[in-house]
């Protein structure tokens, strides 16, 4: 299939990227390389694909990968544009669409509110619209567990209200939702929306837990550990995740359909919640260095617990995380020591 990656070099939009072509489809990924945090790791995971920094720095043009029997190509183009996005889809003719873009960041939409409308909002508007005009099989989604808010059941599931999010983060990505549902009820294609628990693993976000951790803890510097340590994250590694997503993507679309229908949410997570300070107790017996933690009050925008249930996943698509926290944790901080060359 010829396949659209947005967020192409994010996290996660990178791994999907690279599976994708190992496996022989075409592939176009697209990305805006934004300074939400470090740009070199963008670029990074480009030239992991064969996309050197000077190729990517350049606006709607796209790239070709240098590497051998690799079918990568990549665009630097902003979601906001409503004029060189639905030039692209006009010209390529995409199967699929797979749209990981997006401002992330529960913490960073308390002071940058407008971001996450563009992005997250009207590019995904754009999105749609360029779907719903090219006749695109098949739209998945990254939605987000924050949707859940304050919900107190758990593990969460899809069937659960998801009313009340209680960062802007989280009303960006119910609005997706919402936004899919209707234009695969006006329109008749096929959406699917993964709300996606803490991923983790090598190339990960700076942004996040793991990442954060570790650089502090080799640095010797105290860990900021949020509402006194009394938190829980359904902490997921890559591989699992970049296996569900896949999975999704290449299933044969009458086939979903005929048994899930037009429109759908998949929580996508390791199926278990693990404590924060478990979970920072595995990263000091790797590092083999007691962390100094900074214990902290709750944060506004954040949730004491997050855990999926994939239930539906599993059923419909063979689903299953198998990664444990000890085995993502070492093969994190491995990649972390060998990207930055510490020993």
């Amino acid at each position: 299939m010829k396949i659209l990656i947005t967020g192409a070099a994010g996290f996660i939009g990178f791994f999907v990227s690279k599976k994708l072509t190992e496996k022989g489809h075409e592939v176009i990924g697209l990305d805006n390389i934004n300074d939400y945090y470090d740009v070199n790791l963008k670029y990074s995971r480009l030239q992991e694909l064969g996309i050197s920094k000077e190729e990517a720095e350049c606006f709607n043009k796209i790239c070709t990968s240098k590497q051998p029997n690799n079918s990568f190509k990549f665009i630097r183009l902003n979601l906001e544009d409503r004029n060189a996005l639905p030039a692209l889809f006009n010209k390529q003719q995409f199967d699929v669409v797979c749209n990981l873009a997006a401002q992330a960041g529960v913490r960073y939409s308390l002071e940058n509110p407008e971001t996450y409308i563009d992005c997250n909002i009207v590019g995904f508007l754009n999105i749609l619209e360029c779907c719903r005009n090219n006749k695109i099989k098949h739209l998945v989604y990254a939605s987000s567990s924050s949707v859940y808010g304050l919900n107190k059941k758990t593990p969460f599931e899809t069937t659960d209200n998801v009313d009340h999010p209680i960062s802007l983060y989280a009303a960006t990505k119910k609005s997706n939702e919402l936004m899919a549902h209707t234009y695969s009820h006006l329109y008749g294609f096929l959406t699917t929306g993964l709300r996606f628990f803490t991923v983790y693993g090598p190339w990960g976000r700076p942004d996040m837990a793991m990442f954060l951790f570790t650089d502090a803890i080799i640095k010797g510097s105290p860990i900021k550990v949020f509402n006194n340590g009394q938190m829980e994250r359904d902490f997921t590694y890559i591989d699992d995740i970049v296996e569900g997503v896949v999975r999704i993507l290449e299933k044969d679309t009458p086939t979903r359909i005929e048994a899930t229908g037009r429109y759908k949410i998949y929580n996508i997570g390791n199926n278990n919640a693990v404590k924060l300070l478990d979970f920072i107790e595995a990263i000091e017996n790797n590092l083999k260095i007691k962390a100094k933690k900074n214990m902290l009050p709750m944060q506004p925008g954040d949730v004491a617990t997050t855990w999926a249930n994939v239930d539906d996943l599993m059923k419909d698509y063979g689903y299953c995380p198998n990664t444990t926290i000890k085995e993502g944790v070492a093969a994190f901080i491995s990649w972390y020591k060998k990207y930055y060359m510490i020993n």
